[in-house]
């Protein structure tokens, strides 16, 4: 028997490949296949299930590629409803994988359809089981996403019940692999760690400590952020289908020129995103573009940030133009027109107009707070992270906020604007939008709140602070 996690860390999405005497699984899927097809290949075995925990919101699925590179049909479990063709398992219903097997574990509270796979080894023991986004590492996954009219608390009941019944009973030693890891949204907070057993999260898991069905629905629906707006997006083009990523790539790689972008830009309302890092983007790009550079969760910014309805031309760095393609259909964009050939420098050649972001230290930012009346800062991490410390007067505008432009509307030129996140990401993606409508007198504050802090002559507050 076989396992092996395949763990894309920009989306802290996991999915797996089972294998066993020449018959392959594999669950949860990303878009892109190539990585399944050839680890069956190199393990010479033929793909004869591919299992599917739920309807995920984070990212789309590979399941209607893979299936139909490999015939292998696609399973999910009870209570599923989806525009394609599946087989709907039972609860309890077992699929042989050579000399092993896998069991189905409806385990609704996610989502109405979430299911488990247990994994028994070749003498029939429980070995391991693929918990979707019923149990992280640390976490369960939260109630509030998609299912119908039920309310979270209702789900998360359901969720109680599945972890009770389903999960708490199985042997200490069986492993337990999510489909998510640290950093995902799919929960409130996930552990450190991409896999455990089941004694281990009996032992450290809140949700799966002694506790009444109402203590756990109380400690699950608490404290939920609103989820990235991508989410139902996702979710819907999983259970109703969509174009195959052949097919978005064959209209996105199309080697655009310099003049054929400055064309497009010119005749209509398009997005123009580059993926390059945020360190190259500061010292020069084409004007109105947006900057989220893959070095960082790339593509889960760009589905909370970008429209889903507008054609996209990408500027990256050269050999980088399928990599940003492929990353940005896994949240389910398919409108990418071109990318620019050549890169920003081809830009550059044409003598085109260009922008930049001024950066600062944060000792500058330290030396200029006495002294500059006009200063606003905007904060543009998350609420939480504000509230745990930020710089006196500090504005509050999280990145996800900057999409609408009510946002900046007590903005203008008059103010001497310095942006920062945690390290740096987040707060050119921010400084992009900002000159994207029309703000340009800002400053970004290199190292962000990491070297913020730091400074001994800056007052940190841990109140909320608005713009007036």
């Amino acid at each position: 028997m076989l396992i092996k996690q395949l763990y894309t860390g920009c989306l802290s999405e996991a999915a797996y490949y089972i294998e066993s005497e020449g018959e392959a699984a594999i669950i949860d899927p990303l878009r892109d296949i190539d990585s399944y097809l050839e680890m069956a290949r190199e393990q010479q075995s033929e793909i004869k299930y591919i299992f599917e925990t739920h309807f995920h919101a984070d990212f789309v699925s590979g399941h209607l590629d893979l299936s139909k590179a490999t015939g292998a049909p696609i399973i999910y479990g009870p209570d599923t409803e989806a525009n394609f063709p599946i087989h709907k398992a039972r609860d309890g219903e077992i699929f042989k994988l050579g000399a092993i097997s896998l069991e189905v574990l409806h385990t609704p509270g996610h989502t109405l359809e979430s299911s488990c796979f247990l994994v028994r080894d070749e003498k029939g023991t429980p070995y391991a089981i693929f918990t979707g986004d019923t149990l992280f590492v640390g976490d369960v996954g939260r109630p509030d996403l998609s299912s119908g009219n039920l309310s979270k608390e209702e789900l998360a009941g359901m969720l109680y019940d599945s972890l009770q019944n389903k999960i708490m009973p199985l042997p200490g030693h069986v492993i337990v692999y999510p489909a998510h890891g640290p950093g995902s949204s799919c929960g409130k907070n996930l552990g450190p760690s991409t896999f455990s057993t089941i004694d281990e999260e009996k032992l450290t898991n809140y949700a799966l400590q002694p506790q009444s069905r109402e203590a756990f629905v109380t400690a699950v629906t608490e404290g939920l952020t609103a989820p990235p707006t991508y989410f139902p997006i996702n979710a819907k083009i999983n259970k109703e289908g969509y174009d195959s990523l052949e097919e978005v790539l064959l209209q996105g790689m199309k080697a655009l020129s310099a003049q054929e972008v400055k064309d497009k830009m010119d005749q209509g309302d398009l997005i123009l995103l580059d993926t390059r890092q945020s360190a190259e983007f500061t010292q020069g790009f084409i004007p109105g573009s947006i900057s989220i550079g893959l070095d960082g969760r790339f593509a889960e910014w760009a589905g909370s940030l970008l429209p889903f309805d507008k054609p996209m031309i990408l500027v990256t760095d050269p050999g980088k133009e399928r990599e940003s393609m492929v990353r940005m259909a896994r949240v389910g964009f398919d409108k990418m027109i071109g990318y620019l050939e050549g890169g920003f420098e081809s830009w550059k050649k044409a003598a085109y107009p260009i922008d930049m972001i001024v950066d600062v230290s944060a000792d500058e930012l330290a030396m200029d707070i006495p002294f500059d009346e006009n200063m606003v800062i905007i904060d543009v991490r998350r609420e939480a992270e504000f509230a745990d410390g930020h710089v006196a007067g500090a504005v509050n505008i999280p990145v996800s906020d900057l999409v609408d432009p009510a946002s900046m509307a007590n903005l203008d030129d008059h103010h001497n604007i310095y942006v920062h996140c945690a390290g740096g990401y987040r707060s050119i993606i921010a400084s992009s939008l900002l000159k994207r409508q029309g703000i340009h007198n800002l400053r970004n504050v290199v190292g962000g709140w990491t070297s913020i802090k730091e400074q001994p002559s800056i007052e940190i507050l841990k109140e909320k602070s608005v713009l007036n």
